[in-house]
């Protein structure tokens, strides 16, 4: 997987590009942990360009989302293809974030 940053006022867009497996955990690890360090107000995860969700992306998922709520900041999903919101619907998983279509909604939720 690929990862590029953008900051955005006090959010930080991550996009996120090809597979999420085990092999992508440690480095999505550390980039959010540096995030949720600098006090951004919140974190996009731009899914559109990503192909694919294994277990462990799926668990990093819940781990981000806690460490937001333990640090004041909010993050949001967007740009879920059909395959992937099918299986955060399967997981039970789609009820614990906030989803966007489209990354520019993702954003101006927080205004």
């Amino acid at each position: 997987m690929k990862i590029r940053i953008q900051d955005y006022n006090n959010i930080a867009i991550v996009e996120l590009q090809g597979e999420w497996d085990s092999d992508s955990v440690e480095l999505f690890q550390n980039t959010t942990a540096d995030i949720i360090a600098a006090h951004k107000a919140g974190i996009v995860l731009d899914m559109s360009d990503l192909g694919f969700i294994g277990s462990a992306g799926l668990g990093q998922l819940l781990h981000v989302q806690d460490r937001c709520n333990e640090n004041n900041c909010q993050l949001r999903l967007a740009g879920l293809n059909e395959i992937l919101t099918k299986v955060l619907e399967v997981t039970r998983l789609a009820n614990k974030f906030e989803c966007y279509a489209e990354l520019t909604e993702a954003v101006k939720s927080f205004a």
